[in-house]
């Protein structure tokens, strides 16, 4: 015996779209609750990573706000200015992707210690406090950092569009010195 066509049809169990509003509905009650999870958490456990690295000195305070402040500042920016650039390039999209995604994971300790410095809840607090307690100055020297790589950031993408500008638009370039070839030699008149 074989199937008829009307037989292998299989009934639809419904609109794709509710399928997608339940998962999408799924999605954004986890990442509710994963965020109230996480904002009780991050900050004091942030905090007491930072302190066990600066111990109370000052000096560790600031080299270590100014490494964390400025290395994860500007690796992100460099990150995101190459998945600019790539873009458009043969397999472009995916190497954006991936140097995106990797500015998001260098980026992290920045933005954990503003999670602390910008954060009202009773874990940015606390993670306020033993900041101020064992690791003095960190926070500062990481904004230091941060201002620093920003900077350096800005300087290079100066040089960048400079440098594109000046191949896009040749014309508007000083026009060379030409070379005396064959021709009587100039002397200095005397007196000068």
């Amino acid at each position: 015996m074989t199937a008829s066509d009307g037989q292998l049809k299989q009934k639809s169990t419904g609109p794709a779209w509710k399928t997608w509003l339940i998962g999408g509905v799924a999605v954004v009650a986890i990442l509710f609750v994963a965020y109230f999870i996480l904002s009780a958490f991050i900050p004091r456990w942030w905090a007491q990573r930072i302190a066990e690295m600066v111990n109370g000195s000052f000096a560790k305070g600031i080299g270590w706000g100014l490494a964390y402040g400025g290395l994860c500042t500007v690796i992100p920016l460099f990150l995101l200015l190459f998945a600019v650039r790539v873009w458009r390039k043969r397999a472009g999209r995916f190497l954006a992707g991936v140097a995106a995604v990797l500015a998001v994971l260098v980026a992290i300790p920045n933005l954990m210690t503003l999670t602390i410095v910008l954060g009202g809840s009773n874990a940015a607090h606390a993670g306020q406090r033993i900041l101020d307690v064992d690791a003095p100055a960190f926070r500062g020297a990481a904004l230091v950092g941060a201002i620093a790589a920003a900077v350096v950031f800005l300087a290079a993408l100066l040089l960048i569009a400079t440098r594109w500008w000046r191949r896009r638009h040749p014309k508007n370039q000083a026009p060379a010195v030409p070379q005396m070839t064959g021709g009587p030699a100039m002397t200095r008149p005397e007196g000068l």
